[in-house]
């Protein structure tokens, strides 16, 4: 389910709907317009990573920046299609080319998709996988946008390293449902998962952008109920300081792919920014309970400062952590770049870490992924 298809949600009208696509298309043209005037060739790549990164760049920049300057309606109607040109295209794409299979289902009462290897591609790969592991992935988009549609080409990648399977919520977001809807789904999500006999060791919590922050105020909700905490939490360019008061925010606001007006007030409403059920930054973590992490972001992003000084806290605090920082790239590059050599470094990482973390489990690995 689509936020546009939520009760209580308005979307703009059809003519004004098509009128507002053009206008995306319009943007992003103008954008990648200017690629060839940005010295495209300069970076801290080759050269064709460096191109391929000013392209990016360019484009995710228009793209947002339009976005965020949509009135709400016109971008509920805009994205409701973008999801399903997603899902027309990347389901046959994902399941052909990717070998992952992909359901639509709901989990602790939240709708979602899941994504697990075929049975033909999981029987011919000799690897030894964590195919009793589930990841649940929170899909990033600032707490505002995007679908769990638009994480399948990502969510196959992490299939495929792993061997993990892989659910994605369809949480609620702002400014429709602010703090704490987001998170309340996730739990929802968590609990879900371990009553279809999923036990809290055998998933770990994943996401990206605002999707990482929620990830990380997932960790601290689920203490606070007396949860079992997950196996591990693997974070992409995680937004865990909604305060926005970092040097990055300002210095890397020229080379990141987010606007420099980056949303936040809709999804606090009323919540202060510096909260740590909001802002990891500002949380005290328990190393006897807060789960191994691996986090990973750019040199360039805007939240660069947030996320080392995040970072720092865990690693201070006792908290078995792996943390990535490449330099000169920008926000969840992973996704956006998956071929640089950047984004191939964090995959390689994120395979040896799942091998590691799967040898070093005393049970018994099963040879068949749990089917749900």
């Amino acid at each position: 389910m689509v936020m546009a298809d939520r009760d209580g949600v308005k979307t703009a009208s059809g003519p004004i709907t098509a009128l507002t696509v053009v206008g995306l298309v319009d943007n992003m043209l103008n954008g990648l317009a200017r690629v060839p005037f940005s010295r495209p060739f300069q970076g801290a790549g080759g050269i064709l990573d460096n191109i391929g990164q000013s392209v990016t760049r360019a484009t995710v920049r228009s793209f947002l920046g339009y976005s965020v300057s949509l009135p709400i309606e016109d971008f509920r109607s805009m994205e409701k299609i973008l999801d399903t040109v997603c899902g027309a295209i990347l389901h046959p794409v994902v399941g052909y080319f990717g070998g992952v299979e992909i359901e639509s289902d709901v989990v602790g009462g939240q709708e979602g998709v899941w994504c697990r290897e075929k049975v033909a591609v999981r029987e011919a790969d000799p690897e030894v996988k964590a195919r009793d592991k589930t990841i649940l992935y929170l899909h990033g988009g600032g707490y505002f946008g995007t679908t769990p549609n638009m994480y399948l080409m990502f969510a196959a990648a992490l299939v495929r390293l792993t061997g993990c399977q892989v659910f994605i919520p369809d949480y609620r977001m702002a400014p429709e449902f602010p703090f704490p809807a987001a998170l309340h789904d996730a739990a929802d999500a968590y609990r879900g998962l371990m009553d279809l006999g999923i036990p809290a060791e055998d998933i770990i919590v994943a996401g990206d952008s605002g999707g990482g922050g929620l990830s990380t105020s997932l960790v601290v909700y689920l203490q606070e109920q007396g949860m079992p905490k997950p196996r591990s939490l693997v974070l992409f360019s995680p937004e865990v300081d909604l305060d926005l008061s970092q040097d990055s925010i300002v210095d890397n606001a020229s080379k990141d792919v987010l606007p420099w007006n980056i949303p936040v007030t809709f999804y606090l409403r009323g919540i202060q920014p510096n909260d740590e059920r909001v802002s990891a930054v500002y949380s005290h973590p328990d190393p006897e309970w807060f789960p191994p992490t691996f986090v990973c972001w750019g040199g360039e992003e805007m939240f660069r400062d947030a996320i080392r000084e995040f970072a720092e806290r865990l690693r201070e605090g006792g908290v078995n952590l792996h943390a990535m920082e490449e330099p000169g790239m920008f926000h969840v590059f992973p996704i956006l770049m998956p071929w640089a050599e950047s984004a191939k470094r964090v995959f390689t990482t994120i395979r040896e870490l799942a091998k590691e973390n799967l040898e070093s489990d005393p049970r018994p690995q099963p040879t068949v992924a749990p089917v749900p």
